[in-house]
């Protein structure tokens, strides 16, 4: 066989192929979703219970053995101002107006920033070589600085904006919340809800934390509630008036395929910070889009194909001359 016809060949055949595209275009991009393990584990954070005395912050510092992180020039004291490769439980503050009245949308608020815990993580898509994983039976999202190769994806794949990088350490690595996993194995559990002496933040199964949220969306103020401190099923309450009216919703029950980690309050969540997502997770339509596109190596031989014609035209016009 001459060489032009190989490239006549090889060309046409690409764009035939090629011409499969737009039936797989009609398909759903999206792969199907991945479900929340049984045994999920997370964290309900309960904005209109916050006092913000970041005790969970501190707790979050001392348990993960976290370095200080300094915002201000006299270096006194540890005062992170947000999320870092040294603070990986941040409590903000929201504030509008005067912000005088507390969890109303004219007034304050706090929210608390940590690793969402996906059930449908990006980051653990997004990663090349597996550094980040989530565990089929509690649902943690957990990071093996190992196999990083510190290409840093998970940043961008994010849609939270949570993992850091450690600019300024020598050998770097990404640092996330990872839910105290190596607390749970003891028999422990998160220390931001351990030591949170309000129940702003309560350790649970997911499936609890739901239930116990959907409960309090039912709460008006003026009611009394015991409202449970450190975890699910602990003996310890909070007997408190509600005071705050609740958004309508519960922040990380669909939000990007769902998370982990939900959330309370009484302003709306993107006034807060929080991202407004779909139900689809990133991690779904971009897995689904690629298979898509590699389905029977279509584009690539399309790709190939054309790259060949183009040799071949290039061939055939200097042949001419």
């Amino acid at each position: 066989m001459k060489r032009r016809d190989f490239l006549k060949g090889v060309a046409c055949g690409g764009l035939l192929l090629a011409a499969d595209v737009p039936s797989a275009l009609a398909q759903p991009f999206a792969r199907q979703q991945k479900a929340m393990p049984p045994e999920a584990v997370g964290i309900l954070y309960d904005a209109t219970l916050c006092i913000g005395c970041k005790a969970c912050v501190a707790a979050c510092k001392e348990h993960n053995s976290m370095p200080p992180d300094f915002s201000t020039t006299d270096q006194l004291w540890d005062n992170a101002i947000d999320l870092s490769g040294k603070t990986l439980n941040i409590i903000k503050l929201y504030t509008h107006g005067a912000g005088a009245a507390k969890d109303r949308e004219d007034g304050f608020s706090f929210v608390k920033r940590q690793c969402m815990h996906c059930i449908d993580p990006s980051c653990v898509s997004a990663c090349p070589v597996s550094a980040l994983t989530k565990d089929p039976k509690s649902g943690i999202v957990s990071y093996n600085k190992g196999a990083c190769l510190g290409c840093r994806y998970c940043q961008v794949a994010c849609p939270y904006n949570i993992p850091k990088f450690e600019w300024d350490a020598p050998f770097p690595q990404i640092r996330k919340c990872q839910l105290c996993s190596h607390r749970i194995k003891e028999g422990g559990y998160a220390a931001c809800c351990e030591f949170c002496p309000t129940g702003a933040s309560l350790f649970g199964t997911t499936k609890d934390l739901l239930e116990e949220a959907r409960y309090r969306l039912t709460l008006k103020p003026g009611e009394e509630y015991g409202f449970p401190v450190g975890r699910i099923g602990s003996r310890e309450t909070s007997h408190r008036t509600v005071e705050a009216v609740y958004q309508p919703r519960i922040y990380g029950e669909k939000e990007g395929g769902g998370t982990q980690v939900l959330m309370l309050a009484g302003v709306p969540f993107d006034k807060l910070g929080m991202p407004k997502l779909s139900e689809t997770s990133d991690a779904a339509r971009s897995e689904g889009l690629q298979h898509m596109i590699y389905r029977g190596m279509i584009a690539p031989i399309a790709l190939l194909g054309g790259l060949l014609y183009a040799v071949h035209r290039s061939t055939k016009n200097n042949d001419d001359r």
